[in-house]
């Protein structure tokens, strides 16, 4: 189990990046897995539907690839990095609580091919993001 830094209510977890939109990325090889914090789940309340975005798509650094959708608001993600979509998160479809349930874990939203790595430079360390969130 991953280290976590426990900012108020909410955790982080080490070892992953974040942005500024509180979208965390964790680096598989060539490929970047994406999902919200637990800071953003929180901010939504209960997640009642996901729209993701297709396997194949083209997304560049700060596109808007998924929505969240939550009884209190509608809620955009941003792609932290430029590439392609080489998977998704169906089970979001039918079981979007996930993302409140396991934000780091089995809510996750999408796995991109980066185009880019050097991208990554620009995230938050887990420490940087509980600065961010404690404000």
């Amino acid at each position: 189990m991953a280290e976590k830094i426990k900012v108020k209510e909410y955790e982080v977890v080490k070892g992953l990046l974040y942005s500024k939109d509180h979208v965390w990325a964790k680096k598989e090889d060539s490929k970047i897995r994406i999902g919200v914090t637990d800071y953003a789940q929180k901010q939504l309340k209960e997640v009642i539907s996901v729209e993701l975005p297709e396997e194949g798509e083209e997304v560049e650094k700060g596109d808007s690839i998924a929505t969240l959708e939550s009884i209190k608001t509608v809620a955009d993600v941003f792609t932290p990095v430029t590439g392609k979509v080489v998977e998704v998160n169906t089970k979001l479809e039918e079981e979007p609580t996930l993302i409140n349930e396991d934000p780091y874990g089995e809510g996750w939203i999408a796995v991109i091919e980066a185009s880019d790595p050097s991208e990554l430079e620009e995230l938050m360390t887990a420490e940087e993001y509980s600065k961010e969130i404690s404000k």
